[in-house]
């Protein structure tokens, strides 16, 4: 063959390593744009799971909504909740763990509109509720300020690992309940910012979605840490959590699914309620249901409740999530 005609310049020979440089460049945008959108959503996935626990009823598409400034049809509480926890979330990179000042200014950003004591210790005795029984009766008010200062000085000077350290400090916020309310979701939301200064990566796994779909082991972990006066049981539950997510919800383009999972995204459609859902995927067995289907699919933020603060309620339906919308 004849070799057509053309000469290698020092411009050509440039113009070829920018073009390579560039693609690389482009492919790293690509991924970060991708990785981006996914931290979006598992900050979403924190706030419904972190809320929900404390009963709030929005789904991952309602503060999707909220955060693109679309208007929700919601309690007026919950919206505002929301709302709160999402200027939180964007704002928590800033704080200090162990700063007093800056853990009053979450409380105040949280609890804005819900609360009148903002940014303030509780004046007054508290105690945590199952119902109409006092599960945990809290430290009077006047000795909160000692206590917060104790515990906020041992988290800034321990060389406890920040996975111990931040359950840690999980569990004696909550025996100390500073805060008249808002104690649960500051208490999430400060084991977050702990285990972000350590790792930046755990800001954007939500570990607050797995908690609230194991919400009656995360209130058992607590009083079995209070009853046996040391919090071995809730750094077992916390870490277990965190393991988890880790695994189940750990940013990628496309998350792994099993087949049975893939069946489930398939035939959901709207709400549909688990006996619906059992039918149309010809099981019977409602446990195998439970372990190989539903529960798995809740665990990667594939589907969600439609009534999240109740999960166990008669009258509970399944739909997709927008990340399991996004994969269909």
């Amino acid at each position: 063959m004849i070799q057509p005609p053309y000469s290698l310049t020092s411009a050509i020979v440039d113009l070829v390593a920018r073009i390579g440089e560039a693609l690389g460049r482009l492919a790293v945008q690509q991924a970060l744009a991708s990785s981006l959108r996914l931290r979006r959503l598992n900050r979403i996935r924190t706030i419904q799971g972190s809320l929900a626990i404390e009963g709030n009823t929005l789904s991952e598409a309602q503060i999707t909504a909220l955060l693109d400034g679309k208007p929700v049809m919601a309690p007026p509480r919950d919206i505002q909740e929301a709302r709160n926890a999402i200027q939180a979330y964007e704002q928590f990179e800033q704080w200090r763990p162990d700063s007093e000042r800056d853990l009053l200014t979450a409380h105040r950003l949280l609890m804005t509109g819900l609360l009148d004591a903002t940014g303030q210790y509780r004046s007054g005795g508290v105690g945590v509720m199952n119902g109409a029984q006092v599960v945990h009766m809290a430290p009077p008010a006047s000795r909160v300020p000692l206590l917060m200062g104790n515990l906020l000085s041992w988290l800034g000077s321990t060389d406890a690992h920040p996975l111990i350290a931040s359950s840690v400090f999980h569990y004696e916020f909550e025996f100390i309940h500073p805060f008249e309310d808002g104690n649960g979701r500051m208490g999430r939301l400060w084991q977050t910012l702990i285990l972000s200064r350590w790792n930046p990566q755990l800001a954007h796994i939500p570990v607050e979605s797995l908690v609230h779909i194991h919400q009656a082991e995360y209130y058992q972990a607590l009083n079995e840490s209070t009853r046996l006066g040391e919090c071995t049981p809730f750094i077992e539950f916390m870490l277990r959590m965190i393991l988890d997510a880790l695994q189940a919800n750990a940013p990628q383009v496309n998350p792994q699914v099993t087949p049975q999972v893939e069946r489930l995204l398939a035939v959901l459609r709207g709400e549909m309620s688990r006996d619906e859902l059992q039918t149309l995927l010809g099981l019977r067995d409602r446990k195998s249901f439970r372990e190989r289907y539903l529960q798995p699919a809740l665990a990667q933020g594939l589907i969600e409740y439609s009534l999240p603060s109740k999960p166990n309620s008669r009258l509970q339906r399944y739909r997709l999530s927008a990340l399991g919308q996004s994969l269909r």
